[in-house]
């Protein structure tokens, strides 16, 4: 049987240890730098803890399954779970069906977020689960996380989204887009893509992203004829001039934009990120002199 054990909290002692040992031989900033050499080297140690195997060996004599119970009790009992039952994990490559099946009736959010990223880090997309997670009431987060992963494969999944967009309300709709951005050349993928940037005039920004990194220059008249309109924001405008350049085409006309909120914003953090900077070049100067 695994043991539950926070790993993480037997690092941090190991930490304390190994700063009070180096006192006044080794700098704070040097061990602050060379952390993920001490992790390296704390996964080499037996610990009594782990019946004196390594924090890198124990869990690798484990099942798929039995790692996944131990992950799901690392959850529930809120204890810290450790990158070395993670990497666990991911080296069950010959046991895709096991993480399947555990996410088949699993509704605990973070524990379904924990098994996409471990599969992420096996190479495995689950298309029709994650599409069912983008599609059905599942939450935010798992949906944001399964379009990031989608985009992976949205050559795969293109014909289903272009099949079931219709179906889906407007935010659906939107992580649909992105994956389909994400996509070769295609008649339907650019119809869908232009025609959604022309309705949705209030997300001008992120439309004008997806079609930039579809990178359709037939694109262009939209954005061109977009960016015309005098009503646009500084930031619209900013992200059409990207798209617009992204593709190909070019837009140098001059614009007023000091009544724009956006570009307030924008320009004031410039003055003080600028100020910061004189203020540090004054005082690096007069240091060297």
């Amino acid at each position: 049987m695994v043991k539950i054990i926070d790993i993480d909290a037997l690092f941090d002692e190991y930490i304390s240890n190994y700063v009070y040992g180096n006192i006044g031989k080794v700098k704070p900033e040097e061990i602050e730098n060379n952390m993920p050499v001490l992790y390296e080297k704390f996964g080499g140690e037996s610990l009594k803890e782990l019946d004196g195997k390594t924090p890198e060996t124990y869990y690798l004599e484990f099942s798929a399954l039995e790692l996944l119970n131990c992950l799901k009790q690392h959850i529930v009992k809120e204890v810290s779970v450790s990158d070395f039952l993670c990497e666990a994990l991911a080296t069950k490559t010959n046991d895709i069906k096991v993480f399947e099946d555990a996410l088949k009736t699993e509704d605990n959010e973070e524990f379904i977020a924990y098994v996409m990223n471990i599969l992420s880090d096996m190479d495995v997309v689950l298309e029709n689960k994650y599409l069912e997670y983008i599609s059905l009431d599942y939450s935010e987060n798992i949906a944001e996380l399964a379009t990031e992963l989608l985009t992976k494969k949205a050559e795969t999944v293109k014909d289903k989204l272009l099949e079931q967009f219709n179906e889906m309300d407007e935010i659906k709709k939107e992580r649909f887009c992105e994956i389909l951005s994400y996509c070769k050349k295609d008649d339907r993928v650019f119809n869908l893509l232009t025609l959604e940037f022309v309705k949705n005039n209030r997300k001008t920004q992120l439309y004008a992203g997806y079609l930039a990194r579809f990178g359709d220059e037939r694109a262009l008249p939209f954005l061109l004829s977009t960016i015309e309109d005098e009503k646009i924001s500084y930031a619209d405008f900013e992200e059409l001039r990207f798209a617009i350049e992204a593709l190909g085409g070019e837009y140098n006309k001059a614009r007023d934009f000091s009544n724009d909120n956006s570009y307030k914003k924008i320009k004031t953090k410039e003055k003080k990120l600028n100020k910061v900077n004189k203020i540090f070049c004054v005082a690096y100067f007069r240091f060297k002199v």
